[in-house]
């Protein structure tokens, strides 16, 4: 299912966006946690979401306060930062396998990490490894603007903001001005993690937006099984799945079908994709 492979660098998220939006379905794009429960694990899980027909993928950047992410992203990064992951591990690792993997990466990341390296180095440092976007959780547009953009721009790195249901028409403008690649609505108030149902108004919101922003939007925050998929995907480009796949390996990582199980569990929630990209063909 998964649209046709960009060569990485400017434009690259884009690229797979329009392609799949010429199949006549949404983007999947599923998140895991760098370095979780290893750095030299980490490869073999992110082939599994490909293998199981991911189109874009958000690696998180381990941060010892993740205060938008529920107890299962929390525990992830908490595993992650004691086997003793860094922000150069990680970028050491997109540049080794980023290539391979064949879909565009995007760093889901704090503000804290990137700064304590150096912003000017990081993107440098991104843009090298093959990094086609960053996602910082906790950076408005409005203090991003004249610093942080910028510089994230003259490297060719895309960079995502985030949407909530409490945006102003103003910040939904503003985001969607200083963004490139896609937008990220998050479909409720509050942190990540799994819910057993949707905002029953969610469609309806995402409809609102869209009458005010010309880029893809990308939903996320909450999705975790087929049926949500299918329900976010009839009015968004992406559909995001974090949670949900951050406990599925913790809960099997010790087990020798750990991929196995991760790559079927995307295939599961890819299906609905799928099979709407076959009805309208």
């Amino acid at each position: 299912m998964r649209c046709s492979r960009p060569t990485r660098g400017r434009g690259a998220i884009s690229l797979v966006l329009d392609a799949c939006r010429k199949e006549k379905r949404s983007a999947f794009i599923p998140f895991l946690v760098a370095g979780d429960p290893h750095i030299d694990r980490t490869p073999e899980l992110l082939a599994a979401l490909v293998r199981g027909g991911s189109d874009i993928i958000e690696l998180g950047v381990p941060f010892s306060d993740p205060m938008a992410d529920g107890p299962p992203n929390q525990r992830g990064y908490h595993r992650a930062l004691e086997a003793g992951t860094t922000l150069g591990k990680i970028l050491d690792l997109v540049k080794r396998h980023r290539d391979a993997l064949g879909v565009p990466i995007v760093l889901f990341t704090y503000c804290n990490p990137i700064f304590r390296r150096g912003l000017e180095r990081f993107a440098e440092e991104a843009a090298s490894a093959g990094v086609d976007g960053v996602l910082f959780v906790d950076l408005p547009p409005e203090e991003s603007e004249n610093e942080v953009t910028p510089v994230l721009q003259s490297h060719g790195i895309d960079q995502v903001f985030l949407l909530a249901p409490t945006s102003t028409t103003e910040r939904i403008r503003k985001a969607a001005r200083l963004s490139s690649g896609f937008l990220y609505y998050v479909s409720r108030t509050g942190v990540t993690g799994e819910q057993d149902q949707l905002a029953t108004d969610l469609t309806s919101e995402l409809r609102s937006v869209r009458r005010k922003v010309k880029l893809p939007l990308a939903v996320g925050f909450g999705i975790s099984t087929p049926e949500q998929v299918a329900s976010v995907a009839g009015a968004a480009d992406a559909v995001v799945v974090g949670s949900h796949l951050v406990s599925l390996v913790a809960e099997h990582v010790d087990e020798p079908d750990v991929c196995q199980r991760l790559e079927e569990r995307v295939r599961e929630l890819t299906e609905p994709l799928r099979a709407k990209s076959r009805r309208k063909r």
